[in-house]
Order: structure tokens, then C-alpha cells, then sequence
């Protein structure tokens, strides 16, 4: 494990000046926070072999409000180093295999309103308004919020112009794509646990430069927010073979349907446009089906 987490050092420093019951804790989650972070207060003290008023107390000791908090600083911990193989056998060891499909869909639930309970409705209004007004909008995502970076580049393009979604192939390529960013222009960089160094280097460099920029992340804790004016923040999953992306897309939905109601009749002159030039080029006559109706004719050969 490289760097150090904020639990982990309250963990650190008040551990000398803990009860026996509360060392025990300790010891526990920091060697298998893994399997805390999905158990109650009072399933923790069952584990470790203390009172559920003990893991409490143990929680309120550490600088936390109470336990709720405290799960949230170690959902907080395993989103952050758990490695794919961890996050593999995690899950795996917590469903059953035909508990799958109804297990992932309730999670995504789950994560979708707790998204709509947290999410700030100001510093949504604000990046709405702040893409408006760009001269140009940078957007970078690297490697699985890459989808979601190329899904807002392919909307925006049809809200506005000056939309660039940045290749991220390499951070030299990142560099050379927003070296001409100004004051003037918007950044949107969207990244979740593992966090992407090179998505954190493209914000500093914008912010540098003075350029506005907005976040899409999972908390208020999370390091690309160092640098931002507006950060989205969505729910995603803290345990799994793969992350969970289905709340960010959700408020990727929202924005562009928020920046069409603002520019509904270019956005209505655009999709004309392209209507035109579809028909005109065929783009889609030899691409795409028709859909099947609901009732089909069979037609059947006439008796000789």
C-alpha cells in the first residue's frame, strides 16, 4: 500500500491513548479493512470480540460523529487501495453466483440515490452555466471514465462548438492537446477511485493557466478537487470487479439535458442540420435496422 490515508493516521496517533477493547479495533481494521468496511457496528464488534457500544465509542475516538462517519472514511480507505484482485474476491466472496444480477442492479440503485440525496444543485447550475459560457471545453477521462469523457464530448458537440475531448493516450499528449487553454476556457475532469495522476497534472495545468474548471468525482475528498470551481459529485462503486459508473452517467444525462433546455433552438438547428445531411449521405440507410413492429404480416403462397 503506498500513501497515507486520513483514518489510517487517526488510527496512528490516538492508538497509544486507546482502551484494550479499542486497540483490538484498531488492529482489526487496519488489517482487514477490506471486510470491515461492509459490516455494522454491531457485526464489527462480533468479529473483533467487543461490545457494539465499544466499536461506537471506538469511532468517536477517532474524531468521527459516530459510526456512519466512520464507515464512510473506510469506504473512503478501500475505494482507494484495493487492487482488482482484492475487489474481485471481495465481491465474490459476499454474492453468490445467482445472486448476481439482482445484487449489481440494487447497487446501482443504491449509488443513483444516494447521488440525488448529496449532490449539490448549486454547483450543478453553476457548471451549466459556466459551459455556456466557455470559448472552448476541454473534457479528459482516462481509462474507464473514458466512456463517459468520449459520452459528454459527443453530446456537447451538438449543444456547442469548441468542444475538445482530449486524447489520453499519454500525459504528453494531454499537455500538447490544452496547451493553448485560457481563463477564458473550461476544463472537465472526470476521474474516480483508482484517481488518475495524469487527469489530476491536465487540471493543475489548467488551473495554472487560470481556466475554470469542473469535477466529476465520487467525494469531496477526492484529489481532483484540489484544483476545481465545480465539483459534480456521484456515487460510484467502492467494491467491485468493475467500477460502477451508472450515477456519473445519470448526471452526465442531467447536464446535457440542462445545457439543451438553455440552448434549446440551436440545439433544434443542429439536429436539423444533421438530419439533412444523414438523409443526404445515407449515413445511416446502410447502417442501422429498422425497427421490427409489433405485428407481421405472413404472407402465404397462393394454392395452384
Amino acid at each position: 500500500m503506498t500513501g497515507k490515508n486520513e483514518l489510517l493516521e487517526r488510527i496512528e496517533d490516538r492508538y497509544d491513548k486507546m482502551s484494550k477493547g479499542q486497540k483490538r479495533l484498531a488492529d482489526y481494521i487496519r488489517a482487514s479493512y477490506e471486510k470491515a468496511v461492509f459490516m455494522t457496528a454491531s457485526r464489527l464488534g462480533e468479529v473483533v470480540g467487543v461490545s457494539e457500544s465499544t466499536v461506537v465509542r471506538f469511532a468517536v475516538v477517532l474524531g468521527y460523529k459516530g459510526y456512519p462517519q466512520f464507515q464512510k472514511a473506510l469506504e473512503e480507505l478501500v475505494s482507494n487501495r484495493l487492487n482488482f484482485i482484492q475487489r474481485m474476491e471481495v465481491t465474490y466472496g459476499r454474492v453468490s453466483q445467482s445472486e448476481i444480477l439482482m445484487s449489481v442492479l440494487q447497487s446501482d440503485i443504491e449509488k443513483i440515490k444516494l447521488t440525488m440525496e448529496h449532490i449539490d444543485q448549486n454547483s450543478f447550475e453553476t457548471a451549466v452555466d459556466t459551459i455556456l459560457n466557455a470559448r472552448k471545453i476541454y473534457i479528459v477521462g482516462i481509462r474507464s471514465c473514458a466512456a463517459l469523457a468520449r459520452f459528454l464530448g459527443f453530446y456537447l458537440n451538438l449543444v456547442r462548438d469548441n468542444v475538445i475531448s482530449v486524447d489520453t493516450n499519454s500525459s504528453s499528449e494531454i499537455f500538447e492537446q490544452i496547451v493553448r487553454i485560457t481563463e477564458e476556457d473550461v476544463i472537465i475532469g472526470i476521474s474516480f477511485p483508482r484517481y488518475s495522476m495524469r487527469t489530476l497534472k491536465a487540471l493543475e495545468f489548467a488551473n495554472n493557466r487560470k481556466a475554470k474548471i469542473i469535477t466529476l468525482t465520487d467525494s469531496i475528498h477526492s484529489p481532483m478537487n484540489l484544483y476545481s470551481s465545480c465539483s459534480l459529485i456521484a456515487r460510484s462503486d467502492m467494491a467491485s470487479v468493475v467500477d460502477s459508473l451508472v450515477a456519473p452517467l445519470s448526471v452526465i444525462n442531467a447536464l446535457v439535458v440542462a445545457l439543451c433546455m438553455k440552448k434549446q433552438e440551436e440545439v433544434v438547428d443542429t439536429l436539423v442540420t444533421l438530419e439533412e445531411i444523414w438523409d443526404e449521405y445515407q449515413i445511416y440507410s446502410n447502417d442501422e435496422l429498422n425497427p421490427v413492429r409489433d405485428q407481421m404480416s405472413i404472407r402465404f403462397p397462393d394454392k395452384e
